[in-house]
């Protein structure tokens, strides 16, 4: 089996918490302006994905601190 090549590309965070995704990322992802990406974010770290053009937004997706059991109660008749 070919092993993967492996190559580190660098961008810098601004005071407002944004970036330029690098060249090689937006290729290797084929990101184009208007795309949608999604940060999944697991034990081992936080992986890039270009989203899926059809997934909805969830403006509640990225507050997983209110996803207990005792919200979903708290919350279930709202």
């Amino acid at each position: 089996m070919p092993s993967a090549r492996r190559q580190t590309v660098y961008s810098k965070v601004s005071v407002k918490s944004q970036t330029v995704l690098p060249a090689e990322v937006r290729e290797r992802l084929r990101i184009k302006p208007g795309d949608r990406l999604r940060y999944v974010i697991d034990e081992t770290g936080v992986r890039i994905e270009r989203g899926a053009p059809n997934e909805e937004d969830d403006p509640f997706a990225t507050f997983t601190e209110w996803a207990s059991d005792a919200d979903d109660e708290a919350y279930a008749d709202l």
